[in-house]
């Protein structure tokens, strides 16, 4: 489809903060592979923009939200047609209260 892959600000400060959750929990190295297999999930994308389920719980949003699956994350995002990009909105750890996503921009 050839569409760009953004990562908004958010996302890229969730993967900051999970990074820094495992660096500090589980070492340098555990921290990097965590972020590389999420950022890697998302280049699927590029392929296949709809690759991802429509996440329920965002549905009464106007854009469209689908997510990945990497580990314990969705990685939250939706196709901007008009900008032919990919916006990576969030990164959602789903050990969390459902209602927290919400906080998707």
């Amino acid at each position: 489809m050839g569409l760009e892959i953004l990562w908004s600000q958010f996302a890229e400060d969730k993967l900051y903060d999970i990074f820094h959750y495992y660096k500090f929990k589980a070492g340098i190295k555990i921290a990097k592979k965590i972020v590389n297999e999420i950022v890697d999930k998302t280049l699927i994308l590029e392929q296949n923009s709809q690759a991802g389920q429509i996440e329920e719980l965002l549905i009464e949003r106007k854009q469209e939200f689908r997510y990945l699956v990497s580990g314990n994350y969705k990685i939250i995002y939706y196709i901007n047609l008009k900008t032919k990009r990919i916006i990576i909105a969030n990164v959602f750890d789903t050990r969390q209260n459902p209602l927290k996503l919400n906080e998707t921009k």
